[in-house]
């Protein structure tokens, strides 16, 4: 198991977006969290196998009905995750 850190930009803050990830990474029993960043971004964090990677990406770009995904920046991070998905503030 590996964790990776996303930056997401994009029409992401209040319309839904963290929410809409939140459920469905919760749905594929995904670790990790996801939260607002004050320049307009999320940031999303999970733990997972490196053959499921793709399938969480999937999630951040489907996001909610509302978003609208510019880029995704993806990095490797040392602390793992147990915990349900979850939205921090």
């Amino acid at each position: 198991m590996k964790s990776y850190k996303f930056i997401i930009s994009g029409k992401v803050q209040g319309v839904f977006y963290r929410k809409s990830v939140t459920n469905n990474a919760n749905r594929a029993n995904f670790s990790g969290y996801i939260k607002n960043l004050p320049n307009g971004d999320v940031e999303a964090v999970v733990t997972c196998k490196e053959n499921r990677l793709n399938e969480f990406i999937t999630i951040l770009k489907s996001g909610s009905e509302y978003s609208k995904i510019s880029n995704i920046k993806q990095t490797s991070i040392g602390t793992l995750f147990s915990n349900k998905f979850e939205i921090r503030y």
